[in-house]
């Protein structure tokens, strides 16, 4: 009895010692067993040359970098730009930005050639405190130079755990200088609201960055107080909004709207689905402006494309960006995640913006041009949207 029971486990040990080199090596099993186990040959291939790589490649990479390799080639044949892959690293950083939050010193930037170029400085941020003002120019972090870097690359430098410091090299014409800054968790504001007097009519200024998660709340709160300030219309600034999330579109446009269809979204593999407003506007009759731009993209136009449609407000500015499909989040295994387009969304009015495909279409058209003119302080956009919505007023 007991020959025969350490004669099973070994057997047992063998075939398990078996199966854990087949699972890693499946091109080891005959054809009609390894299908079933590991799928068909055009996705078994994929793993059979991740395999192959890091078994014989000169340097060792590993698996997880192949992998995550192959999955931004796969999503790169698309020829999508709006399409993406988020590994893991990445993933988390995309959902802090939904979630308005992320750890740096609270500042927004742009590129320029010798580095980052301070836009707007948060209030209460590190970067405030520190005396960093908006104009200056971050040329280096931590004695690593940023010419020649892209945004993301030279903003990465710049974010890190939160409690540590980061050495600025800053510059301001021709001052030089190093600026020691702590990191912290940073709350962006995603609406920046402002009260504006036009021949004695006090106007609310509302501007949105991005539809993150949340930014209907703001939105919301920034109306109820400019209304109780006496404020007797609203300009909506969506300029350079490249949009967010269809629902906080939905929950941003049911602010001015008691009800009706705000957008309809069709796609292959996913079921057609109309967003109305939820029938609780903060300010339905309020007189609105919606002000638009070439960066005004997605989740912005929806907006502004259903307040014009529905006649809730006439949009001035320039041409919208155009894009006429949205993108679903698929998260993945390894904590990553596809940012794919799904379909494309359809106006009230049926209208779709986007050209053919993924490409670009034209976009929306405003009801009253208007442009900011190159190299001057003043905001004629903002001065025409004001000007027509205080004609709305009187």
């Amino acid at each position: 009895m007991i020959r025969r029971a350490l004669a099973s486990l070994l057997l047992c040990l063998i075939l398990l010692a078996c199966g854990i080199y087949l699972g890693a090596h499946p091109s080891g099993l005959p054809g009609f067993i390894r299908d079933p186990l590991v799928g068909d040959s055009d996705t078994r291939v994929v793993g059979e040359a991740i395999d192959r790589v890091n078994d014989v490649y000169y340097r060792e990479v590993p698996k997880s970098t192949l992998a995550d390799q192959s999955i931004k080639g796969i999503v790169s044949s698309l020829n999508d730009r709006f399409s993406n892959y988020f590994t893991p690293a990445e993933y988390k950083k995309f959902n802090e930005q939904q979630n308005g939050e992320f750890a740096g010193i609270g500042v927004q930037v742009t590129s320029v050639k010798d580095g980052l170029h301070i836009v707007t400085v948060y209030d209460d941020s590190p970067a405030k405190q520190a005396g960093i003002k908006v104009g200056d120019v971050i040329t280096g972090v931590d004695g690593v130079v940023l010419k020649g870097k892209t945004q993301d690359a030279a903003v990465g430098l710049i974010q890190g755990k939160i409690g540590t410091a980061v050495k600025l090299t800053l510059k301001r014409g021709k001052t030089t200088r190093d600026v020691t800054v702590g990191r912290a968790t940073i709350s962006v504001p995603v609406v920046q609201s402002s009260e504006k007097t036009v021949d004695g009519t006090k106007l609310e200024v509302i501007h949105l960055d991005q539809f993150s998660s949340g930014a209907h709340g703001e939105v919301a709160a920034a109306l109820k107080k400019g209304m109780k300030d006496g404020a007797k219309g609203a300009v909506l600034d969506l300029r350079g909004n490249p949009g967010g999330l269809v629902t906080e579109a939905q929950l941003v446009a049911s602010q001015f709207l008691s009800d009706g269809k705000i957008v309809t979204t069709k796609g292959r593999a996913v079921q057609t689905r109309t967003f109305s407003a939820t029938g609780d506007p903060t300010a339905p009759k309020l007189p609105l402006v919606v002000l638009v731009d070439r960066g005004s993209a997605s989740a912005a136009e929806i907006v502004a494309g259903a307040l014009q449609d529905r006649k809730r407000a006439e949009l001035v500015g320039t041409r919208t960006f155009g894009k006429g499909v949205f993108q679903e989040v698929l998260e993945l295994s390894n904590g990553g995640a596809l940012d794919i387009t799904a379909g494309q969304y359809f106006l009230p009015s049926g209208r779709n913006l986007g050209g053919a495909g993924v490409s670009t279409g034209s976009g929306l058209t405003p009801d009253v041009k208007a442009s900011d003119v190159a190299k001057t302080k003043a905001d004629e956009g903002l001065d025409k949207a004001l000007d027509v919505l205080a004609s709305k007023v009187k």
